[in-house]
């Protein structure tokens, strides 16, 4: 249960009106939103995260379910299932990190490396040197940071839906994991060119 009142809808600020959509999660910007200059710029960040990044965005996914499972993000995990799922993570990919079975054969090596990675952030606060050696004899810089970058956001996403007590919300749609790995929203807030 959230341990501080969600906004009222109605009564929300305009800055976090403009990021509720019937086809977008709510509990979220109704609890962040009490932090009305930073919750905007947040969600900007997130969805860049999600529709920008140059980062396979199955890898992606698997890195920041690897967090929600670690942090007990319940709220981060539902959301990310149902995004993991359109990304291309398989079933028994996500049921071996809910069990914490980083090792399990349905991940291949890449795969391996993208989960060690993101428990060794989580864990440790940093990355050992042969992980990082391994991500980089298989992604360029680019994409290692944005990994990095993402399971990163996620974790402090997590300590701050925990610390709050965000309430789950269940899973987003298909139809909406969708449109986040492509990127759809993020071009939706973008201002029309031309003119």
């Amino acid at each position: 249960m959230a341990r501080i009142p969600y906004l009222d809808p109605e009564r929300a600020p305009e800055s976090v009106k403009r990021l509720l959509a019937p086809d977008r999660p709510q509990k979220i910007a109704l609890l962040f939103g009490h932090a009305e200059s930073n919750w905007p710029r947040l969600a900007e960040l997130l969805l860049s995260i999600l529709g920008e990044q140059q980062l396979e965005s199955q890898l992606r996914e698997l890195g920041i379910l690897r967090v929600a499972k670690l942090r007990e993000a319940r709220y981060e995990w539902d959301q990310h299932v149902a995004i993991a799922t359109a990304a291309g993570v398989r079933p028994e990919q996500i049921e071996s990190i809910a069990k914490g079975e980083i090792g399990a054969a349905c991940f291949e090596p890449l795969e391996r490396l993208v989960l060690e990675a993101a428990t060794e952030l989580v864990r440790d606060a940093n990355v050992s040197d042969a992980t990082l050696a391994g991500l980089s004899r298989a992604l360029p810089p680019r994409q290692i940071v944005e990994l990095l970058l993402a399971c990163g956001v996620y974790e402090a996403l997590a300590k701050l839906m925990n610390a709050l007590g965000l309430d789950p919300e269940g899973a987003v749609t298909s139809a909406f994991a969708e449109q986040v790995n492509r990127g759809d929203l993020m071009r939706r807030r973008q201002p029309a060119q031309g003119g």
